[in-house]
């Protein structure tokens, strides 16, 4: 491809790039890093999915885009180290309880399950849950980006943690793993994710959709991605 024909296509889809930092950059605290920073390290991401493109490979060139602009825009965050410690903190006691629970009940445990579990009311463990990191992050590099799932796997990966528990994995351990994961997520979790990743919606509108409150739809979000991420980091 010459320079000319690539520049084309960065200004076509220049308005992708755009949206995906904006859905990212609302969840990112605004002096972690400027939208014009992150628009231009997505922008490296379009262009490093142009040049990488296999026509051979059954998935569209978009949505490949999609995962090396994500991709490129996340890990730059990641490299920051921005989330704070007492975040992780509480990821970390959410995710802990979930997959006790799983292991023992042999299936996803609902919330009143795992705030019993951490001795907690529900309503604390709803605060614990919006208190919990807005954005989570994990390197996606080792996800095919031809793994397109209704629920697109690797769009829900990318929003969990810092630290790759999936280099350990064989690519097709991690397609199964994950597709049976979201399979046994409890059917709200499992819309929430299918609204948010691949219709797109905004949290916002999933409550419409769903007649909850924004900040529901965002723990029922974090939840689900906490049983995802417990789940791939058993197999360490």
């Amino acid at each position: 491809m010459n320079k000319k024909d690539r520049d084309k296509l960065i200004l076509k889809y220049a308005p992708l790039v755009k949206s995906i930092v904006d859905r990212i950059a609302c969840k990112v605290p605004g002096h972690v890093a400027e939208r014009d920073d992150l628009i231009n390290v997505g922008v490296i991401g379009l262009i490093s999915a142009l040049e990488k493109f296999d026509k051979g490979r059954n998935v569209q060139f978009e949505t490949y885009a999609r995962f090396r602009i994500r991709g490129a825009v996340l890990d730059e965050l990641r490299a920051r180290d921005w989330q704070p410690r007492s975040a992780r903190n509480k990821d970390a006691r959410i995710e802990k309880a979930m997959l006790a629970l799983q292991r023992q009940l042999g299936r996803p445990p609902d919330e009143a399950e795992v705030a019993e579990y951490m001795d907690l009311s529900l309503e604390d463990y709803h605060q614990l849950l919006d208190e919990a990191s807005g954005v989570s992050l994990l390197s996606s590099e080792d996800l095919p980006p031809d793994y397109c799932e209704k629920y697109a796997a690797y769009d829900v990966l990318e929003k969990m943690d810092q630290g790759s528990p999936l280099s350990i994995l064989a690519r097709g351990e991690v397609k199964k793993i994950l597709k049976d994961a979201i399979g046994a997520l409890p059917d709200k979790e499992k819309l929430v994710l299918s609204l948010y990743y691949y219709e797109e919606l905004t949290m916002k509108e999933i409550g419409c959709v769903l007649k909850l409150t924004e900040s529901r739809v965002c723990q029922l979000h974090s939840q689900a991605v906490l049983r995802l991420r417990g789940r791939v980091k058993e197999l360490r």
